[in-house]
């Protein structure tokens, strides 16, 4: 009987890289129905992983990584691990790259894995334990790197096509640090420097987002007059008396102000 070896750890060294051999079988997986110890069960995790680049790069969790029957669905040659204690489930089936670190990220070794894989028009999961931290860190580091694109526009890219990416601190750091080595500190509009904050902890109070730019009250101008101004009592002339007319104005018999040369009688007609 053929000897089966899928399912055991392999010895890991930093940043090693496991090339398949063609024709094994796939290996079984490492917890019944390859889900990883206190990992959420498959009806709340997609089957499938989230392609993030078209026929090229997926996102995915360790579920996605366990199931080889949909990686070679979707024609999956190429494995991306970022997890340490993750195990490598189908070595014989798959390239893996293991990233051995569990705290620091590798963007650079990820990226050479990657770029090999895009160069080759091979088809590669990302994958981490629930695919929302430290895989999504990887893909956005790789977009960065491969599009040229700053880290905020990244993050939405990613974000937009799997919304239950949720980073930690340590993850948002070390992309912040990596976009200053890949374009410099003080390159580029401060907005674009940094993840956007309101999309990993968002502080709304369950007010929307108001759209478009917020306009600044402007201090220090001078009000418009209103014609219910109150008028103030002390800028009344003295000698000025309501009702009164002028003095040498002619009256009438009643009272009226008597027609001048300048009045021209009605026609009563």
């Amino acid at each position: 009987m053929r000897k089966r070896e899928e399912g055991r750890t392999p010895a890991r060294s930093a940043g090693t890289t496991t090339t398949a051999r063609k024709g094994s079988g796939a290996g079984s997986a490492a917890t019944g129905r390859g889900r990883w110890p206190g990992e959420p069960p498959a009806t709340l995790d997609p089957a499938f992983p989230t392609e993030v680049l078209k026929d090229f790069l997926f996102l995915g969790s360790y579920n996605n990584a366990s199931r080889s029957e949909v990686l070679k669905t979707l024609s999956i040659t190429h494995i991306l691990n970022t997890v340490p204690d993750c195990q490598n489930l189908y070595r014989n089936s798959f390239t893996y790259h293991c990233i051995q670190d569990e705290r620091s990220l590798d963007f650079d070794g990820a990226n050479r894995f990657l770029e090999q894989c895009e160069r080759e028009t091979s088809r590669v999961l990302v994958h981490c334990m629930s695919g929302k931290n430290r895989s999504a860190a990887i893909v956005i580091g790789y977009l960065m790197k491969s599009r040229g694109w700053r880290l905020s526009q990244s993050y939405q890219w990613v974000k937009d096509r799997r919304p239950q990416v949720q980073l930690t601190d340590a993850s948002q750091n070390q992309l912040v640090e990596y976009e200053q080595k890949l374009f410099g500190p003080n390159v580029g509009a401060p907005a674009q420097s940094s993840v956007p904050t309101e999309s990993f902890r968002p502080l709304g109070f369950g007010f929307p987002k108001p759209a478009g730019d917020i306009q600044a009250p402007v201090f220090n101008q001078q009000p418009v007059p209103s014609i219910f101004e109150r008028v103030n009592p002390s800028n009344i002339p003295s000698n000025f008396t309501f009702g009164a007319m002028e003095a040498n104005t002619p009256m009438d018999d009643n009272g009226a102000p008597a027609p001048t040369s300048g009045d021209n009688p009605m026609d009563s007609s």
